[in-house]
């Protein structure tokens, strides 16, 4: 148990909550036992085993598996808080860590909120009012405008006069949810109503603000940090511009091919919005760039919290931010900015499927296991499950070097080396990522990741398919199996091989493991018997089939051949039905969307698959399993 205190001036604080879970909640704990100050973890229902509730000193239980039940929970975090006797609450970031009511009831409790004040949190938490208010202060602003207060036909006079292509965004909230891009007037409706219902969903609050969207952009942000003194200080940018859908995957310190006389704008934009609402903490202030004209910069909003991609900051500055984040909260002044020195790069693991058009995997992680030799934040563990609850967000592994080439580079290597079994991961698709030439060059734009996709499924190298078939026989205990298994193969006229084994891969291909076999390849078996397997980044599922199971598979493909086309479109992953598109009965074209699931905080709709008659198989609010069925589409009464 950590026993000590942290003071500076005249507060002190030897006991912290951290109100989150997760890698930053194991990264903020790591940095109060270096301190010596005790940590306070708070979990879930569903994180009762998580890594973050073993390696804080204390750890409280908040309430149920939703984070609207447990880490958005405003009364439960305060009840932890006075329950263990802590003087502050770091709120790391996601959850409440923006939030106005968690600061007002630290004040009301005599209790730090390790963040900026309420007036800092009312403005900027609030993407028209803080807008508005750095636009006052000369911070230059997209072109748009605050959609509070008006009707949907109101909105689409004001956004037709801007023109169009247009950016829906939630002025409540951030990392991107909610976000929609309309091209035209006859998608605002529709995006309208999509984005409202995830910010409600997210944020509490379905307020818009809506901006000319900016063509080719670049999003860079500058890390600032203010004092309760009046110092205000920019600790370098970062280039987050390859994102997919408003969410960040690759992180870098600092921005790529950025002059310096836009590098120096920028700072100077940054601490000028800082200093606008007498900042006090960490913060962030965020900004597109157009990559062809980069002397066009324009504030998006800013982050009144720490971000996930402050490691990189780190790496390049030395300095530990949630150490300064304490330092400032107990009353602490702050040095001038160090100088900025290397390259640092971030990497965003995420269990999902880049391949089935990036669905969020859930599962028991069989095996995890990360480089040694480079940064690694992981909010994982071998063991831990992975919820459909939150983020789908694991790990972060963080590459640095004297330049950027070679940071890039030691990114790719450790990622190489970076081993997830028993979900599916981003992995394969990072290191096509960081390899892509205009990545490698510089030249980027929040677009580049749509341009990469679909993004192929790689099909399992003879090694993982040996190192499977290998770890089939290693479970096959010594006389257990038939005896077509047990004895030699033979045929007339001399000896026959033995059937090596076969595997059903996710893409429902059938394959034959080689003979040969590669020590090393790391395998895991999960409880349906699936074999998972690892190989320079790349992640296999692969599923045993008996000579059974095969021909079952050849009898039903020659009906289905025959017969009627699928009539049930099914679940891509597992998670909630957060909206019915159609009625029962109705008739429906292929492709029409059915239902739409909520899984990691994304939505994914599943569409008919033929035209037909629909007979609707779920409900609102239903949970459901991947694969399950959840419409079914008769042709036969459309006839």
């Amino acid at each position: 148990m950590t026993t000590g205190s942290m003071t500076t001036g005249t507060t002190t604080i030897d006991t912290v909550l951290v109100a989150n879970r997760g890698e930053i909640a194991r990264r903020i704990i790591r940095t109060l036992r270096e301190l010596g100050v005790r940590s306070v973890a708070v979990y879930s229902d569903a994180d009762a085993r998580a890594p973050h509730v073993r390696e804080a000193d204390q750890a409280m239980h908040i309430g149920g598996s939703a984070a609207a039940d447990s880490y958005l929970n405003v009364d439960a975090i305060m009840a932890a808080a006075r329950a263990s006797g802590a003087q502050a609450i770091h709120p790391g970031y996601g959850f409440l860590s923006e939030s106005v009511q968690l600061a007002r009831a630290c004040a009301a409790a005599d209790m730090i909120f390790i963040g900026p004040d309420e007036r800092a949190l009312d403005i900027m938490g609030d993407k028209a009012t803080a807008r508005d208010h750095v636009a006052r202060h000369g911070v230059p602003v997209v072109p748009g405008f605050n959609a509070a207060g008006l009707d949907d036909a109101q909105i689409r006079t004001r956004a037709d006069e801007i023109g169009y292509p247009l950016l829906v965004k939630p002025s409540a909230g951030g990392g991107g949810k909610g976000m929609e891009i309309v091209r035209s007037g006859d998608q605002l409706a529709g995006a309208l109503a999509t984005a409202r219902r995830v910010a409600t969903a997210a944020f509490g609050d379905d307020s818009m603000v809506l901006e000319r969207l900016v063509q080719r952009p670049r999003h860079i942000e500058v890390q600032v940090f203010g004092d309760a003194h009046g110092t205000v200080i920019a600790l370098g940018e970062r280039e987050c511009t390859l994102q997919r859908r408003h969410q960040k995957v690759i992180e870098e310190a600092p921005a790529a091919a950025l002059p310096d006389a836009v590098r120096r704008r920028l700072l100077d934009a940054a601490v000028a919005a800082a200093r606008s609402v007498d900042y006090v903490g960490a913060g962030t202030v965020e900004f597109l760039v157009e990559a062809d004209a980069v002397e066009d910069i324009f504030f998006i909003e800013m982050n009144t919290r720490l971000q996930v991609e402050h490691p990189v900051t780190e790496e390049v500055t030395g300095l530990d931010l949630v150490a300064l984040q304490l330092h400032i909260a107990a009353g602490g002044a702050i040095d001038p900015a160090p100088a900025v020195r290397g390259h640092a790069v971030e990497a965003r693991v995420y269990a999902e499927s880049p391949e089935r058009g990036f669905l969020p995997s859930t599962g028991r992680v069989l095996l995890f296991d990360p480089p040694r030799d480079v940064r690694v934040d992981a909010a994982i563990e071998t063991g831990s499950e992975i919820s459909g609850h939150y983020d789908p967000m694991i790990a972060k592994v963080i590459a640095y070097g004297a330049e950027r080439t070679t940071a890039l580079r030691r990114l790719d290597a450790a990622l190489a080396r970076t081993v997830v079994l028993g979900v599916e991961t981003n992995i394969a698709f990072l290191r096509a990522l960081i390899r892509d030439e205009r990545v490698m060059s510089g030249d980027l734009d929040t677009g580049l990741i749509e341009t990469m996709l679909p993004f192929p499924a790689g099909a399992p190298t003879p090694s993982m398919l040996a190192a499977a078939a290998h770890a089939l026989e290693a479970q096959r205990p010594v006389g257990a199996g038939d005896i077509w298994h047990q004895l030699p193969g033979w045929r007339l006229g001399g000896t026959a091989q033995v059937d090596r084994p076969v595997f059903l891969t996710d893409d429902d291909e059938v394959i034959q493991a080689p003979a040969a076999y590669v020590h090393g390849i790391p395998t895991a078996t999960d409880a349906g018997g699936a074999v998972w397997t690892f190989a320079e980044g790349a992640t296999a599922r692969l599923r045993p089939l008996s000579r059974r199971s095969r021909m079952q598979r050849r009898l039903a493909e020659r009906e289905q051949a025959s017969g009627p086309r699928e009539p049930e479109g099914r679940a891509p992953m597992p998670g909630s039905i957060v909206a019915v598109h159609v009625a029962e009965g109705d008739l429906v074209r292929a492709g029409d969307p059915i239902v739409s699931i909520e899984a990691m905080k994304m939505e994914h709709p599943v569409l008919a698959p033929h035209d037909g008659t629909v007979h609707l198989l779920v409900a609102l609010g239903d949970q459901v399993r991947r694969d399950q069925p959840v419409v079914r589409v008769s042709e036969e009464e459309t006839a």
